[in-house]
């Protein structure tokens, strides 16, 4: 079971047009950056597209003690006004996306097979100067097998960034599974259908999704 401090979003177009999957990406990169602001680990699993379409569905994972602070300020209908990019005199400006937060998993990711990972070592950047980071202490971990890879530099340890990396992997290959299920669950596909277009949390505006 996932710590109380940790989170899980599903932000979800709604079976909407290709405007709203677009407003899902951006949304999804939003969260990102506020939860970095908030000091918050954030891991993110993007549904897979196809002939260079955006994502139909996401989840954001968040980490930290602001975490339910942040989550209270997504979860529910979020509006996009943008001319379609797509769709030429296409009059409709108005998008509208859905944000729920998951139950929390009963079961622990699995663990990893040592024989699948891969540890590299690196050393960060960072500021100059005699706080810059000096040793190869910053590492990557890839898991071979699906090509799935996380970066963990934040402690001067590279044997505490291995076993960041190696918690951070576990929880991004839970998020592609949790995912899954929850495009291909009953349950999480009825929450597609309960968008609440009159009444948005939140509301952005133009190309470079600006808050109103």
């Amino acid at each position: 079971m996932q710590p109380p401090s940790s989170i899980r979003l599903l932000i979800t177009s709604g079976n909407g047009p290709v405007e709203c999957r677009e407003a899902v990406l951006h949304a999804t990169k939003r969260i990102e950056q506020e939860a970095h602001d908030l000091s918050l680990e954030v891991l993110c699993e993007l549904a897979e597209v196809r002939n260079r379409d955006f994502p139909g569905s996401a989840i954001v994972s968040l980490t930290g003690p602001k975490a339910k602070m942040l989550a209270e300020r997504w979860v529910g209908t979020v509006k996009w006004t943008c001319k379609s990019r797509h769709r030429s005199g296409h009059k409709r400006q108005n998008w509208f996306i859905g944000i729920f937060q998951l139950e929390e998993n009963d079961c622990e990711p699995e663990d990893l097979r040592s024989e699948d990972l891969n540890y590299q070592s690196f050393r960060a950047g960072g500021p100059g100067g005699q706080h810059q980071n000096k040793t190869d202490s910053a590492v990557r971990l890839t898991h071979v097998p699906t090509g799935l890879s996380v970066v963990a530099k934040d402690e001067r340890s590279q044997f505490r960034n291995k076993q960041l990396a190696y918690e951070r992997l576990r929880e991004k290959m839970s998020l592609k599974q949790t995912l899954a299920e929850a495009i291909g669950r009953r349950q999480e596909n009825l929450l597609h259908h309960q968008l609440e277009r009159g009444n948005p949390i939140r509301w952005f505006q133009g190309p470079y999704f600006k808050e109103k």
